[in-house]
């Protein structure tokens, strides 16, 4: 299904089933060997809690999410905002945690994509560089799971030939053949060549209401990063009414740049590289109860 989707959107798509590389060695440095082990995804709080106007009370804790969503020790990846109670700032979080559980305390791989005071570039951290915790604020889609090795769908795709970026084709490839059945997936992968679209939100909260996307995009703050760029999406197919973001996905890097991934901007010499794997739970965690379809992109 995803490869006859990917072949409308890319010159060249494959899509097979492997084994997981390990996702502990380079250029991953994951806390966990794999994406396998009753694989689910969570989808807490929203973008509601952060326009028009931010409600910064709104903190989550990822061991907490673990165990909400029946799966202590999960190792997660995904697209996240931090908790501006710990940081003091608004910024992007690319969460990858291996929570803890009984016997061990967690291993927090996480990055922070922040606007740089100095220069207004982008300034990538780290996470457990400067914290102690596994806070995160206002929202986040996660996909979980047990961390171990086992077999993945490997997803290659090439020079882009459609519109779509990399996850909407994956996503809107799903909707169409499964129609009413909402299929979820998430993991990691690495755009390896050519460069991308990628967001980062300012510092500071915008004081005046963001109503409209135009309103949220002159906010945000827009760069084109270099690959090698590695992604963690999640993905659903469709909303089966909960009010889900069906497509979320932030990236890190390891020459300091990272944030929230919209599309590659050289579409012609772009090479991506996935491991995906499809969910079998979804977990809607405090859901606002006011809600708007701004600022989802």
């Amino acid at each position: 299904v995803l490869q006859k989707g990917l072949k409308e959107n890319f010159a060249d798509a494959q899509v097979s089933v492997v084994d997981c590389p390990d996702l502990t060695q380079e250029p991953f440095n994951f806390p966990a060997k794999g994406i396998c082990g009753k694989p689910r995804i969570a989808d807490v709080g929203g973008v509601p809690y952060l326009i028009p106007l931010p409600q910064k009370e709104k903190v989550y804790d990822l061991n907490t999410v673990a165990k909400d969503i029946e799966l202590p020790g999960a190792f997660i990846l995904g697209a996240g905002a931090v908790s501006s109670r710990v940081l003091g700032i608004n910024a992007e979080l690319i969460p990858i945690v291996q929570t803890k559980n009984e016997k061990k305390p967690a291993v927090n791989g996480s990055y922070v994509a922040q606007i740089n005071p100095a220069d207004k570039g982008c300034l990538l951290e780290k996470y457990s560089s400067k914290y102690t915790d596994c806070e995160f604020g206002l929202l986040a889609n996660l996909y979980a799971s047990e961390g171990k090795p086992g077999k993945v769908i490997e997803v290659k795709a090439n020079g882009r030939t459609g519109q779509l970026n990399f996850v909407s084709c994956l996503r809107q490839t799903l909707e169409k053949h499964y129609g009413e059945k909402p299929v979820g997936m998430g993991g990691t992968f690495i755009i390896q060549k050519g460069k991308a679209k990628i967001h980062i939100m300012p510092p500071e909260f915008s004081a005046c209401p963001l109503n409209t996307d135009e309103d949220v995009n002159n906010w945000l703050k827009f760069f084109e990063m270099k690959a090698p760029l590695i992604c963690q999406p999640v993905i659903v197919s469709r909303d089966p009414g909960f009010d889900l973001r069906v497509e979320h996905t932030h990236c890190f890097s390891h020459h300091g740049e990272g944030g929230h991934y919209h599309q590659d901007t050289s579409p012609d010499s772009v090479q991506y590289l996935g491991y995906f794997q499809p969910a079998e739970l979804l977990f809607r965690i405090d859901r606002p109860k006011e809600t708007h379809l701004v600022g989802r992109d």
